[in-house]
């Protein structure tokens, strides 16, 4: 890949589209990973003013210094980058004590897991809204059209998506272009909704290199019968999570009502 010039031609897209759109700038929720801290730079370099926001729910320490440390390097960089902490622990908790309780633990925590990334999304569009601003996605194109591992009208309710065409090893690729601190590229990527330790290929059961392998086999047209031991197994993690997480990738189903109804 030709790092500079996609880190050029995605800048160039953002500062376009946001002219076209007549908006203000751009709100980011930055998290402390890689996927965010490159959606912000990039979003910054177009000299529209750039939100980053943090918003903690039980955050494990390093992620949130991480996001420190991430957004106090843009804004020593670029005048337009501002920032702000909105702390959602107690908004979450208050959550958690007005819905009912249930015995299946595993989906009470997947669900809470998710309601996380629901409030951060509406708090990032309530920025938005108070400035004029785009929400701009952070999901790349493993997450966003692979094995769709971004949660439904949380993470993935944005405005546009700068880097849902780059694959993670992409993602890197615009990272060091772009100067994101060594902290960030180093990290384990996790979504952090759960409030441990556990990483995104501990979720997944492959890492995002073998993702983007099993990616290209399939659009290859490669079958499950093509493959045998490790290979096999993540072609099947990928097969199952891309079969299983339609629903977030593909637009939303309409029930079409036939002329002669109407």
């Amino acid at each position: 890949m030709k790092s500079e010039k996609v880190t050029k031609h995605i800048i160039s897209w953002l500062k376009n589209y946001a002219e076209k759109a007549k908006v203000n700038g751009f709100v980011v929720g930055v998290s402390g990973g890689i996927d965010s801290a490159v959606t912000s730079t990039l979003c910054a370099e177009t000299g529209f003013p750039v939100l980053c926001l943090e918003m903690p729910i039980h955050q494990g320490v390093h992620q949130v210094n991480r996001a420190k440390e991430h957004i106090e390097q843009l804004k020593e960089r670029y005048t337009n980058v501002s920032s702000d902490e909105i702390n959602l622990t107690a908004v979450f908790e208050e959550f958690i004590c007005a819905v009912p309780a249930s015995e299946d633990e595993a989906k009470v925590n997947l669900s809470l897991a998710n309601t996380r990334a629901r409030l951060r999304m509406s708090t990032l569009y309530y920025f938005a809204g108070l400035h004029g601003y785009l929400v701009a996605g952070t999901g790349n194109k493993v997450e966003d059209f692979g094995v769709g591992f971004f949660t439904k009208y949380g993470d993935g309710g944005v405005d546009l998506s700068p880097i849902a065409d780059l694959m993670k090893s992409e993602v890197y690729n615009v990272a060091e272009v772009l100067k994101v601190p060594a902290s960030i590229m180093k990290a384990q990527p996790t979504d952090g909704l759960f409030g441990d330790s556990r990483t995104d290929e501990d979720q997944i059961g492959a890492s995002y290199n073998e993702l983007e392998w099993a990616m290209l086999q399939a659009e290859n047209g490669k079958t499950v019968a093509d493959f045998e031991g490790r290979e096999k197994e993540v072609f099947t993690i990928y097969k199952q999570r891309n079969a299983a997480n339609k629903h977030k990738m593909d637009p939303i189903p309409v029930c079409i009502i036939p002329a002669d109804l109407k």
